[in-house]
């Protein structure tokens, strides 16, 4: 996102973990049990590397879910996880718990994402650093029960949406998760967050996707970036995401036969960059008018998608009128957390 940028545990003991039992290093307790996150959601990305605390951007925005971004491994041969990639970090020393167990007292929750551009670029995603599959949905497995979350996401962009290699051993890993969680019965979701065309996935994104269904993952979330097309004609952002999504959609109902319109719309999702995006020449800018025409598309039962997101919560505002690619304001004149009013009643 944003271009710049165990095995085998006991059912008691996981619950036990996902209940807190443990704290910010294993000192803070989570006491609100975790729920699973609601059907349709809006979960906008919060930037881990930054100072900000999430239930401080719950309060003042009225966000109640954040997608967090993001995990990767320590180096390039690693199996451990870290957000952002910090070796203090690791989920092991879970950072963010506390903050995550006061979310939860307001009613929210937040989704783990692994990946992003630099990890993705930099060969310290983990199913590309990590060579051995069994090691790799064991750190799943740990970051699901550590933090008691019950939807993961998968950011994969830059090189790896064609490593090949470590394509095949992450989707491996997923299956395993998800029999490990339904054999725990724990409720988990898997979303994958891959670029897109303008009218829809990419040949690399479809790869993924239908690697991960021969795979035997099942029930994904298919969570576009509606952005950064770099087709130097895209102008119109909210037309652009609604033809991204239709194809996309089209697209998982050919690789999942049978797939029917009321099943596959809700295991489909888009993530804009509010605002100017990074591309250099600013002819990608996803006002506000934008928003809301995505959010009108998806309000209705014929298009009821599972996932608005936006790169990223810290952006929401416009205390930086022109500049592009921006981590902390959109670069278009808007007031706080705009992008989010629209979005917000979305969840439900």
């Amino acid at each position: 996102m944003a271009r710049h940028v165990r095995r085998g545990l006991a059912l008691a003991a996981s619950l036990a973990i996902a209940l807190g039992i443990g704290g910010a290093s294993a000192a803070s307790a989570v006491t609100t049990p975790p729920q699973a996150i609601p059907a349709h959601v809006y979960s906008p990305y919060f930037e881990t590397w930054t100072a900000d605390t999430i239930t401080g951007i719950a309060n003042a925005s009225g966000v109640r879910y954040f997608t967090l971004a993001f995990l990767e491994t320590t180096s390039k041969t690693s199996c451990t996880l870290a957000w952002d990639g910090v070796k203090t970090d690791t989920v092991a020393n879970g950072k963010y718990l506390s903050d995550i167990a006061s979310l939860r007292a307001l009613g929210g929750d937040v989704i783990p994402s692994l990946g992003g551009w630099s990890a993705d670029q930099g060969g310290t995603e983990i199913g590309d650093s990590c060579k051995d599959v069994n090691l790799i949905a064991a750190a799943y497995e740990e970051l699901v029960t550590k933090y008691g979350v019950t939807r993961i996401d998968m950011d994969i962009e830059g090189r790896s949406l064609t490593r090949t290699d470590g394509i095949d051993r992450r989707n491996q890993a997923i299956k395993i998760l998800q029999a490990w969680a339904a054999a725990n019965t724990l409720p988990l979701t898997i979303s994958y967050t891959i670029p897109t065309g303008a009218n829809g996935l990419e040949a690399s994104g479809k790869a993924v996707l239908a690697d991960a269904y021969a795979k035997g993952v099942r029930n994904y979330i298919v969570q576009l970036m509606v952005f950064d097309y770099y087709d130097r004609v895209t102008t119109d952002m909210g037309t652009a995401a609604i033809t991204a999504v239709t194809g996309a959609e089209a697209y998982l109902k050919s690789v999942e036969p049978g797939l029917a319109d009321a099943a596959a719309w809700p295991r489909m999702g888009a993530t804009i960059m509010n605002g100017i995006d990074d591309y250099p020449r600013r002819t990608e800018v996803t006002t506000l008018a934008d928003a809301q025409q995505l959010d009108a598309f998806s309000a209705g039962s014929t298009h009821r998608m599972g996932v608005l997101s936006m790169w990223a919560i810290q952006r929401d505002n416009g205390n930086c009128p022109g500049v592009g690619g921006a981590n902390d304001c959109s670069g278009i004149v808007q007031n706080p957390y705009d992008f989010s009013k629209i979005f917000i009643p979305f969840t439900g």
